[in-house]
């Protein structure tokens, strides 16, 4: 079956969850998380992700919003830096943050072509609808679903049957695009066809299934889509 709906992981998929750190060290005042900000920034997605990878495992769920706090904290003592002030600047501006360059074109360019669209994402529904809002990319989505519905993180096959659920589609004609690989890999074995988004150049996991495609950004996903 052909492609006709093509889904997006969201955090570092669509949005640059490097932002917060990036944007706030050049913020006046800010030398000591000038020095510090990609060790900080890398250490919070790492420990975001891998607290989620826990609580899928141990059942024991709680909102993307705390993980993302849980996260910080352990990235931030991780870097020496004790300070509530910016501790709160930070998870202010995790609201904010900006969509790649190229996400806006991409999305309209993908409804122009009549795909449907949607995100599929750890991230809590408010989360989800701040960062929508703020990148204004509402109007070129479809839906937005979170795993708060199923109460288990990626890449729980449950997360993943959301799809099927909300579109009453089959799994091969899914286009599910992230920059996680292990998140590409997992939607490949459930039977997606499916991105990984590797804009750093990282190693391919080694786990049982490997992404169908490798990008190294979002631009060129209109087209393929419509070679699937």
């Amino acid at each position: 079956m052909p492609v006709t709906h093509c889904v997006f992981d969201a955090y570092g998929t669509l949005f640059d969850v490097a932002a917060a750190a990036r944007l706030t060290a050049g913020q006046p005042g800010q030398e000591k998380l000038a020095e510090v900000w990609p060790k900080l920034a890398a250490d919070w997605r790492a420990k975001q992700l891998q607290y989620t990878w826990l609580r899928a495992i141990t059942g024991d769920y709680m909102s993307f919003w705390e993980v993302t706090k849980d996260g910080l904290d352990w990235a931030m003592e991780a870097s020496g830096l004790d300070d509530p002030v910016l501790r709160e600047t930070l998870l202010a501006l995790y609201w904010e943050l900006p969509a790649y360059k190229e996400v806006p074109k991409m999305l309209a360019t993908l409804k122009a072509k009549g795909f449907q669209t949607a995100i599929l994402s750890n991230g809590s529904p408010d989360m989800l609808e701040g960062a929508v809002d703020y990148a204004g990319v509402g109007m070129w989505l479809d839906a937005t679903l979170s795993v708060e519905s199923v109460g288990v993180f990626k890449p729980a096959k449950a997360v993943y049957d959301m799809v099927g659920a909300r579109f009453e589609t089959d799994p091969s004609e899914v286009m599910f695009v992230s920059s996680n690989g292990w998140d590409a890999a997992s939607a490949a074995q459930y039977g997606f066809n499916t991105v990984w988004v590797n804009r750093a150049g990282e190693p391919m996991d080694r786990l049982p299934v490997e992404p169908s495609h490798v990008l190294t950004d979002l631009s060129t996903i209109p087209d393929l889509a419509g070679q699937l």
